[in-house]
């Protein structure tokens, strides 16, 4: 189990860029798959971005891609989302979540239900202005 906090959120004008973090504290940080979801006022929570446990695999919704980067710093158990031309559409809480599953040879398809996802931090706000 992991304890997850988020920053990083705030207001930009569109086309700008953020980076979010979401730091975690407890054991195995380093074994888990780890995603970035998101969640628009009145719609449901989105998968926005995943990243392998060794951090070289990665896995993007289609709406993010070339846009968004997930990447990960074992030495600082941190997990970022670098956020660059943002529009008005990405305005959303963001949260980061620990995956229930592996992601490898033996489970080719990276976990990208929110079902799949536990330990959510509690968000960070992005709202882009148009």
């Amino acid at each position: 189990q992991l304890q997850l906090v988020e920053s990083g959120g705030g207001l930009v004008q569109a086309g700008g860029s953020l980076r979010l973090s979401c730091v975690a504290s407890g054991r195995d940080f380093d074994f888990h798959v780890m995603g970035w979801f998101r969640q628009a006022l009145g719609k449901d929570r989105e998968f926005v971005a995943a990243v392998s446990a060794n951090g070289f695999s990665k896995y993007y919704v289609d709406s993010v891609k070339g846009r968004f980067t997930i990447f990960r710093d074992s030495s600082q158990h941190t997990v970022f989302l670098q956020m660059t031309s943002l529009t008005p559409e990405d305005t959303a809480k963001y949260y980061c979540a620990r995956a229930m599953f592996t992601w490898g040879s033996d489970r080719p398809e990276p976990p990208h239900l929110e079902r799949e996802y536990a330990d959510w931090g509690q968000g960070t706000q992005v709202t882009v202005s148009s």
